[in-house]
């Protein structure tokens, strides 16, 4: 197997890794030219070098855009290095909760639901029953059912503070969602940023083939041409 020695690292890549100066673009051109000033059109790299100076160009991009880059974006950076997915969901990660936002979410759930209401009003209607028709309105809580509305203060008194309490870990799970969708979004956009480099490259790279093939067919022809000449005369 052929190889060849890259003039960034020194180091020996097979030829298929082989990629030529003049097939990269100016903008990635002057990254490596940043740190190895000799590098010109003359000189080769192989894909696996041209692929980080890529990433690079990608992250000065961000920088220039964005400023400083924020976790998010630092994030993003490195899920595109270690090719690795952002897409979690945040209802997934049920790990992390204490026992006051299980507990939160369950009442709040069950708080609102039918099945609450249903069984709330079957209460109800069993404790007014009880006291006016069994006990003859002479039982624990006769009427007007100053008990009930004791019970019935509690339990609104408790449930409004837990339904907020359930109310803002929704808020945090949107939030979560929404930099997650924002994180995933940019990632896309940097790939398809890399997708049209590479397309560029391989495009630049045919071009270079089809010139190089002209050039031989070029010379086929001309060779055929002189022998028919030197036949004819």
């Amino acid at each position: 197997m052929q190889k060849f020695t890259s003039d960034i690292s020194g180091n020996e890549f097979s030829d298929k890794e082989k990629v030529s100066a003049k097939l990269v673009r100016q903008p990635i051109i002057d990254i490596i030219k940043a740190e190895h000033p000799l590098f010109d059109d003359k000189c080769h790299l192989s894909m696996g070098e041209l692929n980080e100076y890529r990433e690079k160009y990608i992250s000065n991009f961000l920088q220039q855009e964005l400023g400083e880059l924020s976790d998010m974006e630092s994030k993003v950076l490195e899920a595109l290095k270690e090719n690795t997915l952002l897409s979690d969901d945040p209802d997934d990660d049920a790990t992390n909760l204490t026992i006051g936002q299980r507990i939160a979410d369950k009442v709040a759930s069950f708080g609102g639901s039918w099945t609450f209401i249903i069984l709330f009003i079957s209460f109800l209607l069993l404790w007014i029953a009880a006291n006016i028709f069994i006990l003859a309105n002479k039982g624990f809580d006769p009427y007007p059912f100053i008990l009930l509305n004791l019970i019935l203060s509690c339990v609104a008194a408790l449930q409004a503070p837990v339904i907020m309490m359930s109310q803002n870990r929704q808020g945090e799970k949107d939030r979560e969602k929404a930099q997650n969708d924002y994180m995933v979004n940019l990632k896309s956009e940097l790939e398809i940023r890399m997708l049209h480099e590479k397309l560029d490259h391989l495009i630049l790279h045919q071009e270079q083939s089809l010139i190089e093939i002209q050039k031989v067919q070029i010379d086929m022809m001309n060779d055929i041409l002189v022998r028919m000449e030197g036949k004819n005369k």
